[in-house]
C-alpha cells in the first residue's frame, strides 16, 4: 500500500491525515480547557498573567484552522461506517456532529471575547487576526459565559466519547478504537460477532 493511499480514509479505517487531525485536535482541546481553567485564577503579579491568555488565544486560532481543514477533508473523503448496534451507529453520527458544532461555537465565542474592544488577536507573534465584530452591548460578558458553558459541555462529550470508545475496545472487542490508529484494516464485525455467526 502506497503512502498516498494511506493518507485517505476508506470504508474500514481512517487515513493518516484524519488520524493526525483527530489526535492533535483532541490534545489541543483538552490542553486549552486545562489552560483556560488555570488562567482564570491568575493574579496580576503572576508571570503567566499575560503569557497564559496569549497562548490560549494563539492555540485557539490554530484549532480554528485545523477545524476548517478537518471539515473540508471530511467532506472530500469516504467515511468509515460506524460499528455496533443500530442505535449506537445513530448516536455515533450525532455525537460527531455535536462535536463539530460545539468546537465551532466555542472558537466563535472565544474570538468575540478577545476582540470585544476592537483589538486584533496576535498568534504566537507570527500574524494577527483582525477584529471584525466588536463593540456590541455586553459582548465580552455574554460571550464569556457562553464560552465557559460550551467548553464544559465539550469536555463532558469528550469523556462520554472516550468511555464509548473503551467500551467498544474492551467489551465489544471491535475495531472502533483500533482503526483510528490508521494502521489496522479490520472487518466491521467484532470477533465476538463473528464467532456468534458460526454454526
Amino acid at each position: 500500500m502506497s503512502i498516498f493511499s494511506r493518507l485517505r480514509n476508506d470504508l474500514q479505517k481512517y487515513g493518516l491525515i484524519s488520524v493526525f487531525l483527530h489526535w492533535v485536535m483532541a490534545a489541543m482541546i483538552i490542553g486549552l480547557f486545562v489552560l483556560g481553567k488555570y488562567m482564570i485564577d491568575l493574579n496580576y503579579y503572576s508571570p503567566w498573567y499575560t503569557k497564559a491568555p496569549d497562548m490560549h488565544y494563539s492555540f485557539g486560532i490554530i484549532v480554528t484552522f485545523l477545524l476548517i481543514f478537518r471539515l473540508g477533508w471530511r467532506m472530500s473523503n469516504l467515511h468509515p461506517k460506524p460499528i455496533g448496534k443500530t442505535w449506537e451507529k445513530h448516536v455515533a453520527i450525532w455525537v460527531h456532529r455535536l462535536f463539530y458544532a460545539l468546537i465551532a461555537t466555542i472558537v466563535v465565542s472565544g474570538y468575540l471575547i478577545t476582540t470585544a474592544k476592537g483589538q486584533a488577536i496576535p498568534v504566537f507573534g507570527w500574524f494577527n487576526v483582525p477584529a471584525t465584530l466588536y463593540d456590541f452591548s455586553n459582548q465580552e460578558d455574554v460571550s464569556g459565559v457562553a464560552h465557559k458553558w460550551l467548553a464544559n459541555a465539550l469536555i463532558a462529550l469528550v469523556i462520554l466519547h472516550t468511555m464509548a470508545a473503551l467500551k467498544h475496545h474492551f467489551i465489544d472487542r471491535d475495531a472502533t478504537l483500533r482503526r483510528m490508529s490508521g494502521r489496522v484494516k479490520c472487518d466491521h464485525l467484532s470477533q465476538q460477532q463473528q464467532r456468534n455467526k458460526l454454526p
